[in-house]
């Protein structure tokens, strides 16, 4: 979820960006002398739009996660449940060598998260089905695995590919859109209705297939993320949580994820966030640690 928030933050920054910058006429800058595409100042502007709606998101991450999961931030711990999880996070983050997040619980499926824009300000929140679910052992593992992505930096490094993705999209949706403006409608000055048109929906269609990029660095950085776990809280733990997991799944799907179509075959896996279960535990069986 904490993924889908930052995306759906993203692309709502982006396009507002677009908008804005398309009615102050900054748009300007990418027919020179009304003929010739700028390329140079181009990418500037393509980076300033792709960086700024990454920047922004992982800036709000922390809050948008509270707000959107409904987190309820541990601050003084109301019962022995709560202590433990304060005492394994801040035990974790000793190891890891990061500052303590702050902790949360919130209602819901079995699910956890990390966030936050830096590894000295994150927030770990799980949720009260996990804790239901799972015994000490394993929460202990998957506390491990979401403290794991902030020693990793894993969000401002998605934050770094999103905006380098995000950069091209924009450059190469405005040279397709200047392009059939020039080729196909013949406007030889300025912009005509076709390229604003033409480069919103390629805009559109590229942001789809980069979105492929940012799932499969996604992926990569989940089973470091179980590493981490593994070496945290042991890898027998971290096995038997991801078991927990899959068998909590062979059930039925969360609502979020099945909207999504998580489960759909190979198409679907291409823009996962997570790899399949099968293939996180087979990657920690075949591990040293």
């Amino acid at each position: 979820m904490r993924i889908l928030l930052f995306l759906g933050t993203n692309l709502a920054v982006i396009f507002l960006l677009s908008v804005v910058f398309s009615l102050l006429g900054l748009d300007g800058i990418l027919a020179a002398n009304g003929v010739d595409l700028d390329l140079g100042a181009l990418l500037v502007y393509s980076a300033v739009i792709g960086f700024a709606g990454s920047i922004i998101s992982l800036l709000m991450s922390k809050t948008m996660a509270k707000k959107g999961m409904g987190v309820h931030i541990i601050e003084n711990p109301a019962n022995p449940t709560e202590k433990w999880l304060i005492d394994t996070v801040a035990f974790q983050a000793r190891r890891a060598g990061i500052g303590m997040p702050e902790v949360g619980i919130f209602e819901g499926a079995p699910n956890a998260f990390a966030t936050g824009w830096n590894k000295n300000d994150a927030l770990v929140a799980v949720s009260t089905g996990l804790m239901q679910s799972m015994n000490r052992d394993e929460v202990e593992a998957v506390l491990g695995h979401e403290v794991s992505h902030v020693a990793n930096g894993d969000m401002v490094t998605l934050t770094l590919i999103q905006g380098v993705v995000n950069t091209f999209v924009v450059f190469l949706s405005r040279v397709i859109g200047h392009i059939v403006d020039r080729v196909v409608f013949k406007v030889e000055r300025g912009h005509g209705p076709a390229f604003w048109i033409v480069s919103l929906a390629a805009q559109f269609i590229l942001g789809i297939l980069a979105s492929m990029i940012v799932a499969w660095f996604s992926r990569q950085r989940e089973f470091r993320a179980d590493a981490g776990g593994a070496d945290l809280a042991g890898k027998q733990k971290m096995i038997s949580a991801l078991a927990k997991l899959k068998s909590g799944q062979q059930d039925s799907l969360p609502d979020e994820m099945a909207a999504f179509g998580i489960s759909g075959g190979k198409m679907a896996e291409l823009f996962a966030s997570h790899p399949p279960l099968d293939v996180r535990i087979a990657r920690l069986q075949q591990s040293d640690s």
